[in-house]
């Protein structure tokens, strides 16, 4: 029996919101349902290829292919670009599409707005682990954010919303406007105590979860000592970090072959000593309880580089309760022929076959 593509959906960043936004703990048990899929094999993931332009060097756009199977059953790539002087002019840096295709047809079912969905998975990555890395030795309470975007806003967003509470939160970034910015949303969210420090080291000597994200290419923090109270570090944006302090902590990824490589810290670590030795684990082997939790006797560094079939996880769900709530902008006569031989009549051609 012959299959009929699915009509194609567009679906915007306003509706992606409304299904995401307050919804932050299912989201977190997608994203977590999608490591085990890729743990278990049953993902492909290629390496994300990065479109990069010789008179804008900051800028890139990143196409990361992927495949899901579990529940999920959808194929798909993500489209993302960071230009960073979109801030500058008062947008943001990254802005993304998202198309899913059909897992038995292969035909495109929908393209979605997906820079809330890729920030939403970022984060919700970065609150997974957090809770798995800490679950035998309890939880941090004094947080700083090292860079105030808008994946830090929803990283923290990301956390309140699974539980997290903190008695002091500190908040650093190369922008004393931004960094201000970023402490009146914390305010407004209900944080009680939020500090600007003017210093990074000031910041990450007084706390004990840090979060990186900023759009660093090259190491900027170097100094070991920095990091000897053994804090939990989401190391985000994953070049952050002098590869000294990578190998002086213990060190869990999210994939390992996707992190070693595009010159990433722990990509900078393993070029400096030639082997992979200071990797303990991947996130799905804390889950399984096969790798170190924090146990505040060493620093612990959670670098994730972001895989696709988060983006997919996350994005199917969409879709579906898009559809099910029968809000599905389609496109109608997308696909305009579904006939091998079209409309024409099939006995006046010549009977070779393409």
């Amino acid at each position: 029996m012959s299959q009929q593509p699915r009509p194609f959906a567009v679906i915007s960043g306003a509706q992606v919101d409304r299904v995401l936004s307050g919804n932050e703990k299912r989201v977190v048990e997608l994203v977590e349902g999608a490591y085990r899929v890729h743990g278990e094999g049953d993902t492909v993931n290629p390496p994300s290829y990065f479109l990069r332009f010789p008179d804008r060097p900051t800028s890139r756009i990143i196409a990361l292919p992927a495949s899901i199977g579990g529940e999920v059953r959808v194929d798909g790539l993500k489209w993302i670009s960071s230009f960073p002087d979109n801030v500058e002019a008062g947008i943001p840096r990254a802005s993304a599409v998202l198309v899913l295709n059909d897992h038995d047809t292969g035909y495109p079912l929908a393209c979605l707005e997906s820079s809330i969905i890729s920030a939403a998975r970022t984060a919700a990555s970065a609150a997974l682990a957090a809770d798995r890395l800490t679950r035998k030795h309890g939880r941090p309470v004094r947080i700083g954010f090292v860079g105030t975007g808008l994946i830090a806003r929803y990283i923290h967003t990301y956390l309140a919303g699974t539980g997290w509470q903190f008695d002091e939160i500190g908040v650093h970034d190369l922008s004393a406007e931004h960094a201000d910015g970023f402490r009146g949303y914390l305010t407004g969210a209900g944080a009680a105590k939020v500090t600007v420090h003017e210093r990074a080291e000031d910041l990450i000597t007084s706390s004990d979860l840090i979060v990186f994200a900023t759009v660093a290419g090259t190491p900027h923090v170097t100094e070991t000592a920095w990091f000897d109270h053994n804090p939990l570090v989401l190391h985000v944006s994953l070049r952050d970090l002098g590869p000294e302090i990578i190998l002086a902590s213990t060190n869990i990824v999210d994939d390992v072959e996707h992190c070693l490589k595009a010159n990433t810290s722990v990509h900078l670590a393993e070029q400096r000593t030639g082997g992979r030795e200071f990797l303990h684990g991947t996130l799905y082997d804390v889950m399984r309880g096969e790798a170190p939790e924090h146990d505040g006797t060493r620093p612990l560094v959670f670098s994730p580089f972001g895989l696709g079939v988060l983006d997919l996880a996350v994005g199917k769900y969409v879709y579906d309760q898009v559809g099910s709530d029968g809000e599905l902008l389609v496109v109608p006569d997308f696909f305009h022929e579904l006939s091998r031989y079209g409309h024409r009549d099939s006995g006046s051609h010549s009977s070779s076959a393409r």
